[in-house]
């Protein structure tokens, strides 16, 4: 599907949503927000007038422009300074997901189309598993003062390392003022524009990018934002070790987005990004150095009340590695088939739309299909990945606003360069209390 097909498309999902800027989305959020105890440092209490006048400070330090479905809630109990200049939270997530693989068992928790087997498997045609990966914990500390303004410090890790259960950093930043520095998500991404989903993965066209950044991010008029970035770089080369190989990383990625918001969470972005890519020749003992690039077109609205609408999409050259299906190989730069000892970055395309209908603001429904593409300059092996597709459907209760449990059906394809395909299916559930 070319680009001039897919943004009418992208369109006619985001326009439609413009007209409506609360919904029973934002209605959950204040639930949450709202179910929260403040404790003065030192023991006491907060009076009731005293906690209305703290939750609007709270609420503005935790709109956060990269939070996706799946990030923790804000913490339950918050410590708080006599003045409410320095607040102090420490929270997190106990997270169970468990699934049914029908038909053709992806060997990874994660419902990637790029990891399904192209071929049959001896009793590999279904699979029950479960994995407590997701669990999280965060400390974080919001303060203000005259000469820094307002500022945080974040600390996030999961229990998604070793075995999928070892404990891993996840973020760990400083915001002062206008100004990002540390772990954090990508200024190239946009996790809000993506519908909620139980399996750990998601959307195969995913942008997902963590990194040790330096970013600059302000409000600039009424609902507009703009961030820009350096990033550091983890760029995955695939080279064949015989003709060409990796060499070390010498210039930062850069990053930067313009947002338009019109209400709590509904807004338009386009971002993109620039990168440095190199590789060494080894018959000619050379060093090669080539541009990576991408853009990404994302957005969130709420037509009617009850209704939330998603939507990405994203291209690029030499970007693989920042997300979706092609981070699980090495596509920002491949080898030219044509020309032993060259390589370049091929161009990827991914598109992503889904919808949400809440019953109420604690019960709701979503779907989303999506769409991860390779497009390969030069002749590549017929088995190597062209391009994958990925649907899911699920239902979400939040029993409490800090309990939440839902069920799911994935679906995915993979289909390689010589036409030949094969597809998944899986069943899941979730349990989450957040604290």
């Amino acid at each position: 599907m070319k680009i001039r097909v897919l943004l009418p498309l992208l369109a006619a999902v985001l326009l439609p949503a413009v007209s409506r800027a609360q919904s029973l989305v934002d209605a959950h959020r204040d639930s949450v927000a709202s179910h929260a105890m403040y404790f003065e440092m030192g023991g006491s209490r907060y009076t009731p007038q005293q906690v209305d006048s703290i939750n609007k400070i709270i609420a503005q330090y935790y709109y956060d422009q990269f939070r996706g479905f799946q990030d923790p809630e804000a913490p339950y109990f918050m410590f708080m300074s006599k003045d409410a200049q320095l607040a102090m939270g420490i929270g997190g997530c106990v997270r169970m997901r468990g699934w049914y693989d029908i038909g053709n068992v992806i060997p990874a928790n994660g419902f990637a189309p790029y990891l399904i087997p192209m071929s049959p498997q001896a009793g590999g045609d279904k699979r029950l598993g479960s994995t407590p990966a997701g669990t999280a914990l965060f400390f974080r500390v919001l303060g203000r003062n005259k000469m820094l303004g307002h500022y945080q410090v974040y600390i996030e890790g999961n229990f998604n390392g070793y075995e999928h259960v070892g404990f891993r950093l996840k973020k760990a930043y400083a915001v002062v003022r206008d100004f990002t520095i540390g772990y954090a998500a990508s200024t190239f991404g946009d996790p809000a524009a993506l519908s909620p989903v139980i399996d750990a993965q998601g959307a195969n066209n995913k942008i997902s990018n963590t990194a040790v950044l330096l970013r600059y991010m302000r409000s600039v008029g009424k609902g507009w934002t703009v961030a820009a970035s350096v990033e550091a770089p983890s760029p995955q080369i695939g080279a064949d070790g015989t003709t060409t190989a990796t060499v070390n990383s010498v210039c930062p990625d850069g990053a930067a987005f313009v947002q338009y918001a019109w209400g709590p969470s509904s807004h338009v972005r386009l971002s993109g990004t620039v990168r440095s890519l190199g590789y060494r020749d080894i018959s000619a003992d050379k060093i090669h150095r080539t541009a990576g690039w991408g853009v990404l077109l994302s957005g969130t609205g709420h037509p009617v009340e009850p209704l939330t609408l998603y939507a990405t999409l994203n291209y690029g050259r030499g970007t693989s590695s920042l997300g979706g299906d092609l981070l699980c190989g090495a596509y920002d730069l491949i080898d030219n088939s044509d020309s032993p000892g060259h390589m370049y970055a091929p161009a990827s395309l991914g598109y992503n739309v889904g919808v949400q209908y809440n019953f109420r603001h604690n019960l709701f429904v979503s779907a989303s299909f999506s769409q991860s593409r390779l497009y390969a300059d030069h002749p590549v092996a017929g088995s190597e990945y062209k391009y994958g597709l990925w649907a899911a459907a699920n239902l979400f209760w939040n029993l409490t606003p800090r309990i939440q449990a839902g069920v799911e059906f994935d679906w995915g394809l993979r289909c390689n360069y010589d036409g030949y395909a094969r597809s998944s299916r899986r069943i899941g559930a979730m349990c989450q209390f957040s604290f």
